[in-house]
């Protein structure tokens, strides 16, 4: 009935499923918010108005000159379900003997479906069950935002405007902190030969922040960090900076094989994740690795 109230609108229905929770019609094209209200309106209109539902038989031909909404495709004897004074289709399913044992047609969503648009409805029983769950929804979110119903978009978005904010402040603060570990330990860097060696387990930072310290300390000549995140397991970043003539994907290889993990790279930059040994002996099989004639 709802899709053929979208008929009103000048909109094909494409395709039409009944299911136990829900159930849904596709229509050709992208309808408005008004437009879909309207078809509401008018299928509640022949719901309320409790009309007689009969159902009769013809043949293919004959059906063909009855109107019918939808031209049928099949051939022989059809079943046609008429509402009366408003609609002609042919069905073969189960139907009301009166529009009023239907209750209700409720909208319950829509959205963009194979370059038209899905609707999905609630009818009798599930619509009063439907509105009972978005009740529930509802007055718990009044509760926890301290808001009127009506408010409830405003408040959402002042929420998301407010967390997007703070992700900024944060992201912001993060790389401020990277840069001072960064240049902490890039200043307290052993020597290596012609290297400047940075090794050194950073509790408390993921491998992006370990990257983004390291990818600072290489920005120096002559570099090479290898830093690992704490507690395990581990995430691991090698870098060295730009003219050197080590491969840092190389030596990722070399530590996975001995401690485990997994991971891969470049010669500039390379890093791994699931490393379970202990930081401590990680970073020295890395030493070892980068010592001068090794």
């Amino acid at each position: 009935m709802i899709g053929h109230a979208d008929h009103l609108c000048g909109v094909p229905t494409e395709s039409f499923h009944l299911g136990t929770e829900y159930s849904t019609i596709d229509l050709a094209r992208d309808v408005t918010a008004g437009e879909i209200a309207g078809a509401e309106e008018e299928a509640n209109r022949i719901v309320w108005e409790n009309r007689p539902v009969a159902i009769r038989f013809a043949s293919a031909e004959d059906a063909a000159s009855l109107g019918l909404r939808k031209e049928s495709r099949r051939e022989g004897t059809l079943r046609l379900i008429d509402v009366e004074g408003f609609d002609r289709s042919a069905c073969g399913g189960t139907h009301v003997s009166r529009t009023g044992a239907i209750g209700v047609i409720a909208v319950s969503s829509t959205e963009r479906f194979k370059g038209g648009s899905r609707i999905t409805f609630l009818c009798g029983g599930r619509a009063l069950h439907g509105f009972r769950s978005l009740r529930d929804v509802v007055a718990a979110s009044v509760r926890v935002l301290s808001v009127m119903p009506s408010e409830l978009p405003a408040a959402i978005e002042r929420l998301q405007s407010d967390a997007k904010e703070q992700r900024r402040q944060l992201k912001d603060s993060q790389e401020r902190l990277a840069a001072h570990e960064a240049d902490a330990l890039a200043d307290a860097a052993a020597s290596f030969g012609s290297l400047k060696l940075v090794t050194a387990g950073l509790p408390g930072w993921d491998v992006a922040g370990i990257k983004t310290i390291a990818s600072r300390i290489v920005e120096r000549p002559a570099h090479v960090a290898v830093l690992l995140s704490e507690p395990a397991p581990s995430s691991i970043v090698i870098a060295r900076s730009a003219g050197l003539a080590l491969d840092s994907g190389a030596i990722l290889k070399a530590l996975i094989a001995k401690h485990g993990g997994k991971g891969g790279g470049r010669a500039e930059l390379a890093q791994g994740g699931g490393i379970t040994a202990p930081a401590a002996d990680v970073l020295q099989s890395a030493r070892e690795l980068l010592k001068p004639g090794a």
